[in-house]
């Protein structure tokens, strides 16, 4: 009998929108408690099926989970610091059903420095032993560059101390803080350091004062690309294919980069193995219309803008400069799952507040 109903088993519903996976876990809800609740291998009865089913819909989601109150189970939904999936889980935490047992969280939550103590792999990360300075570039004043000294810091546990110092920093300042106020970040030890010590219970006032005079300085800044002027580059590969590259070279001389400091990345294969790498006229056709249609959704005058593009050995690589993170993550969702089966491309975004990695572009370098 027990044969007969696993093969009659209702089926369960594909996971295609927010709306599902939350119809989905409000049918398991009691389950899922019960686990968390009670401790039973939470990993496997829970996490590891909230990550299949939000899998179908996309993946780059990760899970906390545990005991908010003695009667609210909570589940925190993260990206793991990548700054494309950060709309994605806000949006998906949006759109969760209020459920009397349980509280959603997007991002890691910003705690009281005292309740933060990270311990990994035999060290301990916490107030005591971590401390902090900042570092002024002359060249690029607004760059938010911190250096994090921990007192037992040793070379050769190097990752272990600068992982845990990253997840102390997630807890205390909150994953969106840390991930969007701090542009670089050093862990060193104390023989090191080259200026006075600051206790780390600062660094959130710090970044709260720098944060608050970059929007002060930035926050009207708009730009018109109309009447900017551009520069085709060639150059040759070391696998001696040509690369071609079309930049909006006054773009590179603005002054107000800062205000625009996320970089979206779209990388776009193509098959150009019989023209030297290069794509043919169809193909060259579809890559422009492609990139036409990005800038119809990305607006200059609303802070998205076309820097440029490379096209080189079956890729094409096009460079925008955001004032934002969250519009370009959903705009490139919605174009791989409209171009799918038709266009190849995978996207990233990063924080470069002066687009330094866009400078071997610029013409004479």
């Amino acid at each position: 009998m027990s044969l007969l109903k696993n093969i009659f088993r209702k089926k369960e519903a594909p996971v295609k929108t927010y709306h599902d996976f939350w119809n989905w876990f409000e049918t398991n809800e009691h389950m899922f408690y019960d686990v968390v609740k009670n401790e039973k291998n939470i990993e496997k009865n829970f996490l590891n099926k909230l990550s299949a089913r939000l899998g179908e819909l996309r993946d780059g989601c990760y899970f906390l989970t545990g005991m908010y109150d003695s009667d609210k189970a909570e589940l925190i939904i993260t990206p793991d610091g990548v700054v494309k999936n950060i709309a994605f889980v806000e949006e998906l935490v949006e759109a969760s059903p209020t459920i009397a047992n349980w509280k959603f969280t997007a991002l890691k939550p910003e705690l009281d420095i005292e309740n933060v103590s990270i311990n990994m792999a035999g060290y301990t990360f916490n107030s005591e032993n971590l401390s902090f300075y900042a570092i002024d570039h002359k060249n690029y004043p607004d760059e938010v560059d911190i250096i994090v000294v921990h007192d037992n810091y040793d070379e050769k546990d190097k990752s272990v101390i600068v992982n845990g110092t990253y997840i102390f920093l997630d807890n205390y300042l909150g994953e969106l803080n840390s991930v969007t106020t701090i542009d670089n970040l050093t862990v060193i030890s104390k023989e090191q350091a080259e200026k006075e010590l600051i206790p780390i219970a600062k660094l959130k006032d710090y970044l709260i004062w720098r944060e608050k005079e970059f929007i002060e300085k930035y926050d009207e800044t708009r730009y018109n690309t109309e009447n900017d002027s551009y520069s085709g580059l060639e150059a040759k590969l070391k696998n001696g294919r040509p690369l071609i590259a079309v930049i909006n070279t006054t773009l590179l001389d603005w002054e107000s980069k800062a205000s625009h400091p996320w970089i979206l990345k779209i990388e776009v294969k193509y098959n150009g193995d019989h023209n030297n790498g290069m794509p043919d006229n169809d193909t060259y056709e579809s890559l422009n219309n492609f990139e036409e249609e990005i800038i119809t959704e990305l607006k200059d005058i609303d802070g998205y803008l076309n820097v440029g593009r490379q096209t080189a050995d079956n890729e094409r690589i096009i460079y925008f400069a955001c004032k934002d993170f969250r519009k370009p993550s959903k705009t490139l969702h919605d174009f791989k799952k409209k171009y799918s089966g038709k266009l190849e491309f995978i996207f990233d975004i990063y924080k470069d507040k002066y687009w330094q990695s866009l400078e071997r572009f610029r013409p004479g370098l």
